[in-house]
């Protein structure tokens, strides 16, 4: 078995094309996405648009919640450029996208916990910046998910793969189109990253569940361009160079 994982695309119609570019070059079983799907100053219609004719199977992120049911002034300014760029069907899609998703019967998806899309599974904030979460915290955010099988989890942008309580595998592929967080009072802190596109596939061979974390090349320069004309300058760094500040 291989399933492609996406995740936080932010409206990055540029790095998607080239997952799916690059998705044409692997023979995979299947597609799905993890939510956050067009929040950010860049192509949040296009991309929704993409997104409905790929008909995958989605999680919804906190953002894509937050599209239709946060007051204005509780919005992100990436958030307001998103919700202007949409049609009220259209936020109403997003939002109608199921919190939790079982992929197959050994997989669940889900955007942040079983039972939080704004609370980070594997990770913790600490001063500023996020660290490896204890063992037995990422057990309580799990919950009757820590179990032997697969949970898929996205919105801390950072790819990784972990062996959980309970036997669970836990995958995060880290963020399509997004790789830092440049809305966030946070963002400066945070470790250098990189601009690359990423996405994982998760694999089954002999028994045993593993993946492949890939980070993919695109034009990024065409992505912050785009950031920058649409009056965001900090996006157009985080965009071009992975890292805010």
């Amino acid at each position: 078995m291989r399933l492609a994982v996406l995740s936080d695309i932010h409206g990055n119609l540029a790095a998607l094309d080239a997952v799916l570019a690059d998705l044409e070059t692997r023979a995979v079983d299947g597609v799905v996405n993890l939510g956050d799907c067009v929040t950010g100053p860049l192509w949040p219609r296009e991309t929704f648009a993409r997104l409905v004719a790929l008909d995958l199977p989605t999680v919804r992120g906190n953002h894509d919640r937050w599209i239709l049911d946060r007051p204005e002034a509780d919005l992100t300014p990436a958030g307001r450029f998103a919700r202007d760029a949409l049609q009220p069907p259209e936020r109403a899609w997003l939002h109608a996208l199921p919190a939790t998703l079982e992929v197959a019967p050994e997989i669940l998806a889900v955007h942040g916990t079983p039972a939080d899309d704004s609370t980070y599974l594997l990770e913790d904030q600490q001063d500023g910046r996020l660290v490896p979460a204890p063992r037995a915290t990422v057990a309580a955010r799990l919950g009757d998910a820590a179990r032997p099988g697969v949970v898929l989890c996205g919105h801390s942008h950072r790819q990784a793969l972990v062996q959980g309580p309970g036997g669970a595998v836990i995958l995060n592929p880290g963020s399509v189109g997004c790789p830092a967080f440049a809305d966030s009072p946070a963002a400066p802190g945070l470790e250098h990253r990189s601009p690359h596109a990423r996405y994982a596939i998760l694999t089954r061979r002999h028994g045993r569940w593993g993946a492949e974390l890939l980070a993919i090349d695109y034009d990024w320069d065409a992505a912050a361009a785009r950031a920058a004309a649409n009056g965001r300058p900090d996006w157009a760094v985080m965009l071009a160079t992975g890292t805010v500040g």
